[in-house]
């Protein structure tokens, strides 16, 4: 059970890292925070938490297939996934700071243009469940942290944790996102946290091969 503990907080720890630096995902909800109600934002936000679970439920099943048919299949996928994060990491190194425009509109023009909450649930959906950057991101996480012989019900639980966790996250961003003043400072200080998660990746993918 011990096995298990470490395995969750390893997990726990690198998705915190994953899903507070700024993407596609953050890009979305801030978007629709920023002109559509705080509801359409949660429900964009909730979107975003379920399509984890693609991303969950292929990479549990074929790594637990790959792994048990070919063993060695583990330790090349290891080196791959240390190198994919050590990639993704000096990317995020070399961020600038960006300027973001934002479009200010009055309370009559956010009505009319109010989007449904089915709308706004399938954009953080696809949004998620689509970007190849999380695909890859997922799979190496399960790959380097899970051991082939995880139970199945125990896999299934990171995973509504994953998804739990990620809605709940971009749930609390939509209200903060809706406050002028913390909106101006996230969007300035934006590219360090990009370099911060970056330095971070990269300290993993070195300890994965080190170790």
């Amino acid at each position: 059970m011990t096995d298990f503990w470490f395995e969750f907080t390893t997990i726990a720890f690198v998705h915190l890292l994953a899903v507070a630096s700024p993407g596609p995902d953050f890009a979305v909800v801030l978007k629709v925070a920023l002109t559509q109600p705080r509801r359409i934002a949660l429900y964009t936000s909730a979107g975003i938490g379920v399509g984890i679970l693609i991303h969950v439920v292929y990479s549990l099943l074929g790594i637990n297939i790959l792994f048990k048919t070919f063993p060695w299949l583990y330790q090349s996928l290891l080196w791959c996934c240390a190198a994919y994060l050590f990639y993704i990491g000096v990317k995020a190194l070399q961020t600038t700071k960006r300027t973001v425009q934002v479009e200010q509109q009055n309370d009559t023009q956010k009505s009319v243009s109010t989007m449904s909450a089915l709308a706004g649930f399938k954009l953080g959906f696809i949004t998620n469940g689509l970007n190849p950057k999380a695909s890859l991101f997922f799979l190496s996480l399960f790959t380097v942290v899970i051991a082939p012989d995880t139970p199945v019900l125990i896999k299934s639980l990171y995973g509504v944790y994953l998804a739990t966790a990620t809605g709940l996250w971009f749930c609390l961003l939509s209200f903060l996102l809706t406050q002028a003043t913390i909106q101006q400072k996230i969007q300035g200080y934006a590219h360090w946290i990009d370099r911060v998660m970056g330095g971070i990746l990269i300290l993993i993918a070195l300890s994965l091969v080190i170790n």
